[in-house]
């Protein structure tokens, strides 16, 4: 089991700048969904996103501390035009 602070961080450690919301979509510690704010989204595709989410859990996903988990990724400004609507 993970808590989603220990998912916050790992994302936060592989991706610095990322405003991070993280939800235990089973109250068991192993179903997640995160959304993910980061500039380093800018300019890569969808599938290009996730890989760097991915990427920084990785780990947890391996071990299947992690056994599902949900994404949504934004760059600053598409989280701003998002939550404006």
């Amino acid at each position: 089991m993970i808590s989603p602070q220990q998912v916050e961080a790992m994302i936060k450690a592989g991706l610095p700048d990322a405003q991070v919301q993280v939800q235990d979509l089973t109250g068991g510690g192993d179903h997640y969904q995160v959304t993910v704010v980061s500039s380093q989204f800018a300019g890569k595709r969808l599938v290009q996103q996730h890989q760097l989410v991915y990427g920084a859990l990785q780990q947890a996903m391996s071990t299947e501390a992690i056994h599902a988990l949900a994404v949504k990724t934004y760059t600053p400004e598409a989280w701003q035009a998002t939550t404006a609507s």
